[in-house]
C-alpha cells in the first residue's frame, strides 16, 4: 500500500511518500515560498535496499501561484523522469493529511468524507493560520488522485485523552458549553510518536514520560503509557513555554492593559504575541542558532532569553513529575530539543530532586538516532528522539484502513 503523507502550510508543503509496511521513506520533499516567482521545490529519493546511502536529490526554482501549481509538480517528480518511484497518481491508495485543529470533535484519526471537511472548515477561527491551508492541501489532493482514500489525522487528537480537570479554564459553564472555550493542545503526532519511541526503548509500556518539542513552535507532555494526562498549549498555540516569535505564558492582565490603557487593537495584540514576542521580542532573533551567536559575543539580552526559554522549560518538568506522581524520563524532539546542546544543558541544570543528571561528553555529540544523554547513575532518562510526524501520519493512516 503506498501512502502519501501531505502536511500543507500556509506557504509550503513537506511531503513523504511510503511503500508500507515499510518505514523507511520511498521519497520526501519541501515546497517552499508557494504563490512566489521564486519557490523552491526539494525533492529527495532513497534507496530502499540501502537506508543509510544518501539520498539523491533534486532542486527547483520555479514560479508557483498557489498549492495545486506546487502539489502538480510533485505528482511530475513522482512519475517521470529519474526521480520517478509510482508510474501514475492511481499508485496512491493513501494521502495522510495532517489537520492541525481537530476540536473536540476528532479524538482519533479519520477517513476524510464531505462531513469531516465541513467541520475542518468550521474550525478555521480556532486556527486560522492552519487549518485553511490543511484544508486546501485535502482539495487539491482530492482533485490530483481522485482513487485515492484521504485521511486526516490531527494535531489535538492525542490530547483528547486529558482529564476534564486538566483542560477546562475556570470559566463561565457556558464559554465552554456552548463556545468549546478549553484546552486542546498542539503538536500531538510528535508528543505521540517520541513517548512511543521512548516506552519502547525504555521498556516500560507505563513510562511516566514529559516530551519536550521544541521548535520555531514549542510545547511539552505529561505522558503515561500511550495517554497524554496535561500539555502546555491550549486553547490556541500560544500558551506555555517561550517559542520564536510566541510570547508563552502571559498574565491575562498584561491583555487588558495592552487593549485599555494602551489602546491596543485585537489585530494588534495579536500580532505582538504572535509574531513580535518570544525570543525574537526578547533578543531580536527567533531562531536560536542566532541567539545562540549573539550569546557567544557577551549579547545580554540573549543571555537572559536563553535564560528564561530554559527556566520556563523547568517550571513545566516540575508540575509535571507531580502530575504523574513520578518520572521515568524527558524527551527533548524537533529542530531545538534535537539539536542544540545548550538548551539542553541549561534545562537539565540541578534537576537532581527529580532523579536527571546529564551526561555532558554525550549531551555534546551529535550522532544519529534515538540517544540516552543521562549519565549511568541518572534514576530518570534524558532522551534525545528525532521527531518523525509523517512517519506517525502513515502508521495512523495504516492502523485505520487494516
Amino acid at each position: 500500500m503506498n501512502i502519501f503523507v501531505v502536511n500543507s502550510g500556509s506557504s509550503s508543503i513537506k511531503y513523504q511518500l511510503f511503500r508500507w509496511p515499510a518505514e523507511q521513506p520511498v521519497c520526501s520533499g519541501l515546497v517552499e515560498r508557494i504563490g512566489q516567482q521564486q519557490a523552491t521545490i526539494t525533492h529527495k529519493v532513497f534507496d530502499p535496499t540501502n537506508p543509510t546511502t544518501a539520498p539523491a536529490e533534486q532542486h527547483l526554482t520555479l514560479a508557483l501561484p498557489d498549492h495545486e501549481a506546487g502539489l502538480r509538480e510533485v505528482v511530475g517528480l513522482l512519475t517521470a523522469g529519474e526521480t520517478a518511484v509510482i508510474q501514475n497518481p492511481a499508485d496512491i491508495h493513501v494521502i495522510g493529511h495532517r489537520v492541525v485543529h481537530g476540536g473536540e470533535e476528532f479524538a482519533a484519526t479519520t477517513l476524510i468524507t464531505p462531513a469531516v471537511k465541513a467541520e475542518i472548515k468550521r474550525l478555521f477561527a480556532l486556527a486560522p493560520l492552519h487549518n485553511p491551508a490543511n484544508y486546501l492541501g485535502i482539495e487539491v489532493a482530492e482533485q490530483l488522485f481522485p482513487q485515492a482514500r484521504q485521511v486526516a489525522v490531527f494535531d489535538t487528537a492525542f490530547h483528547q485523552t486529558l482529564p476534564e480537570y486538566a483542560f477546562r479554564y475556570a470559566l463561565p459553564e457556558a464559554l465552554y458549553t456552548e463556545q468549546r472555550i478549553r484546552k486542546y493542545g498542539f503538536h500531538g503526532t510528535s508528543h505521540q510518536y517520541v513517548a512511543r519511541q521512548a516506552a519502547t526503548h525504555l521498556g516500560l509500556p507505563e513510562a511516566r514520560l514529559i516530551t519536550i518539542h521544541l521548535g520555531n513552535g514549542c510545547s511539552m507532555a505529561a505522558v503515561r503509557g500511550s495517554r497524554a494526562l496535561d500539555t502546555t498549549m491550549g486553547f490556541g498555540p500560544l500558551a506555555g513555554l517561550v517559542m520564536g516569535t510566541r510570547s508563552g505564558d502571559l498574565d491575562p492582565s498584561v491583555l487588558l492593559h495592552l487593549l485599555g490603557p494602551l489602546g491596543y487593537s485585537v489585530e494588534q495584540v495579536s500580532t505582538l504575541l504572535n509574531k513580535e514576542s518570544g525570543m525574537l521580542g526578547l533578543s531580536g532573533f527567533s531562531d536560536m542558532r542566532d541567539v545562540t551567536k549573539a550569546l557567544n559575543a557577551g549579547d545580554t539580552r540573549a543571555a537572559l532569553a536563553y535564560d528564561l526559554y530554559a527556566y520556563r522549560i523547568r517550571q513545566y518538568i516540575g508540575a509535571y513529575a507531580a502530575v504523574l506522581n513520578g518520572l521515568d524520563a524527558i524527551v527533548f524532539t524537533a529542530g531545538v530539543g534535537e539539536n542544540d546542546a545548550l538548551v539542553r544543558s541549561r534545562v537539565c541544570q540541578d534537576m537532581g530532586f527529580f532523579g536527571l543528571e546529564l551526561d555532558e561528553a554525550q549531551n555534546q555529540l551529535r550522532t544519529p538516532g534515538l540517544r540516552d544523554i543521562s549519565t549511568a547513575s541518572s534514576r530518570a532518562r534524558i532522551l534525545v528522539i528525532p521527531t518523525n510526524e509523517e512517519l506517525e501520519i502513515a502508521r495512523q493512516c495504516a492502523q485505520l484502513l487494516n
